[in-house]
C-alpha cells in the first residue's frame, strides 16, 4: 500500500515538473514572438526614416546644383578707388 503511495507522489511529482518545464517553454515562445514582432516594426521605422534621410540629401543635391551656394573669393576683397 505504501508502495503504491509513494509511487503515485513521485508520479505527481514528475507531471508536475513537466507541467512546469511545458509552460515556461510555451512563456518562452510567447516572448520571442513578440520580440520578433517589435524588431520587425523596429527595422521598418529605421528603414523609412533612412528612406526619408535620402530623399532630403537628394533635394539638398539637386538645390545645389540649381543654385550653387556662395564661395568666398580666393582674392579678398575688392577695393574701390
Amino acid at each position: 500500500m505504501y508502495v503504491v503511495f509513494a509511487v503515485a507522489v513521485v508520479l505527481i511529482v514528475v507531471l508536475l515538473l513537466l507541467l512546469d518545464r511545458v509552460l515556461k517553454a510555451v512563456r518562452q515562445g510567447h516572448r520571442r514572438r513578440d520580440a520578433a514582432i517589435r524588431l520587425t516594426a523596429a527595422a521598418a521605422s529605421a528603414q523609412a526614416q533612412a528612406r526619408r534621410q535620402a530623399a532630403v540629401a537628394d533635394a539638398r543635391d539637386a538645390l545645389t546644383t540649381v543654385l550653387p551656394a556662395i564661395q568666398k573669393e580666393e582674392r579678398g576683397p575688392r577695393h574701390v578707388a
